[in-house]
């Protein structure tokens, strides 16, 4: 293994990438460190302590699991890089109902281009909204955290400094949204997937301090809050996440292709048999971050009109609902969402006519079904079965964390990094980064880091 690893840093093209990519996420780490001014921390440290795992603390907690950074903190990173995956999820929406958007997608990388240009436009003012609304949430009374005070200091509490806080944070967000894209065109990895997780490993020894503080204060008992059986249970959980990640995201339907054959001259050429891999888990991790981030805007919603008409109840019973993410309609909601995300990601991916055009173009056909619509029928039906089996898995990881938190009253933030959704982030980002960095040393005539020695 140590062989291979020099091996990478032994080709220059790789090394740069891998040598740029770690400075970018450096950067994106220090700047996770710096304080925005004017915000009073410590009694905003305070308040966040306060609150514990209850609702407005765990929808922070998930903020700042999928936002990659710590929002409580409010640093100049604050909103992480939220904004530019809502503004992704609001135009791949739109360009399925949108015509314009339609035609753009299918214009190929000019059409791409485009729509990204139109998402970085986006991000400005979603970034600048949600900034702009943390900051006057922290200089109100009874703002968004609960607080009887201003979280400003006194002295910097007018508007025109919350203006200054809320620039701060949406050029932290463009920023962070430039690196994320930097990744992507010269370094190795997918950016905003890589900045998910970094931003989650740096938070882990956080959580497991959490997990471990108390049994060393109370002693492991079984039974006791700090039972063994807990930590067992967490244990066999974060085995079964990592190897089932593994399993479902290596995991592919292969379909027979046989080529045709044919005559030149006293020769056959073709006729070969081989086979078309569909991915049972096509879209990844996206649909989990796609459906955790949309979740959080019916929660703020109803907060904000639950402020604004106190005397309906309606709308503190929804916004205990969104907050209450142990239970039963949260959950129902999040695992449909997930569906749906799952099944669009693929739709947008994975183009059943497409494909069938192609393998009649190269002259090559699926035994059993004729070239053309039957072939993309066919297809077609077994890219949903196949989603439908990759979704489920998704939905499975992101829920069972929660109920055995609920259970056993463990911390959900340390059961959602160490037996969930963290730990199925940072399993397929790093899976996703190692294929890419095989298909560098294959392309080199290298043995890539997943092969075997007998592959050797």
């Amino acid at each position: 293994m140590f062989s291979q690893l020099a091996m990478i840093f032994r080709i220059p093209e790789l090394r740069q990438k891998i040598l740029l990519t770690l400075v970018l996420l450096a950067v994106y780490r220090m700047g996770g460190l710096i304080p925005l001014p004017f915000i009073d921390q410590m009694k905003l440290a305070e308040t966040l302590q306060s609150q514990g795992s209850d609702g407005m603390g765990r929808v922070m907690s998930m903020i700042s699991l999928f936002s990659g950074t710590s929002i409580g903190m409010s640093t100049i990173f604050g909103l992480g890089i939220m904004p530019y995956i809502s503004a992704s999820i609001i135009f791949q929406l739109l360009g399925t109902v949108y015509p314009p958007l339609e035609k753009l997608q299918k214009e190929g990388e000019a059409g791409r281009k485009k729509i990204n240009e139109y998402t970085r436009i986006a991000t400005v003012f979603i970034a600048f909204g949600q900034s702009f609304f943390w900051i006057r949430q922290l200089a109100v009374s009874g703002g968004i955290m609960g607080n009887e005070g201003s979280l400003l200091i006194a002295a910097y509490s007018g508007v025109f400094f919350q203006l200054i806080c809320t620039l701060t944070m949406t050029a932290g967000t463009l920023l962070l949204m430039w690196i994320g894209e930097q990744i992507d065109e010269y370094g190795i990895g997918n950016g905003i997937s890589l900045i998910i997780m970094a931003g989650i490993l740096a938070r882990m020894p956080q959580a497991g301090q959490a997990l471990l503080e108390p049994a060393f204060q109370n002693g492991v008992k079984l039974g006791s809050q700090t039972g063994i059986e807990k930590f067992l249970l967490l244990g066999i959980l974060f085995v079964g996440v990592i190897v089932g990640v593994v399993a479902i995201t290596q995991a592919q339907r292969k379909i027979p292709v046989q080529s045709a054959k044919h005559v030149r001259g006293r020769s056959v050429a073709g006729g070969q048999r081989s086979y078309l891999p569909l991915r049972l888990n096509q879209s990844g991790v996206m649909p989990i971050i796609f459906a955790s981030s949309l979740l959080l805007f019916p929660m703020f919603l109803f907060q904000i009109l639950s402020q604004f008409f106190p005397t309906v109840g309606f709308f503190r019973l929804a916004e205990a609902t969104m907050q209450n993410h142990g239970g039963f309609i949260y959950n129902i909601l999040y695992i449909g969402l997930i569906y749906f995300f799952c099944y669009f990601w693929t739709a947008i991916t994975f183009n059943p006519k497409d494909m069938a055009n192609n393998l009649k173009d190269y002259g090559s056909f699926i035994p059993g079904y004729r070239p053309g619509g039957r072939t993309a029928a066919y297809l077609e039906a077994v890219m949903v079965r196949v989603t439908f089996v990759g979704a489920a898995f998704l939905s499975l990881i992101s829920i069972i964390p929660t109920v055995i938190s609920n259970a056993l009253g463990i911390d959900p933030l340390v059961a959602s990094f160490y037996g969930g959704t963290g730990l199925l982030i940072c399993v397929s980002v790093a899976l996703d980064l190692v294929q890419k960095i095989d298909s560098h040393l294959v392309m080199r005539n290298y043995r890539g880091l997943l092969e075997s020695d007998n592959a050797a």
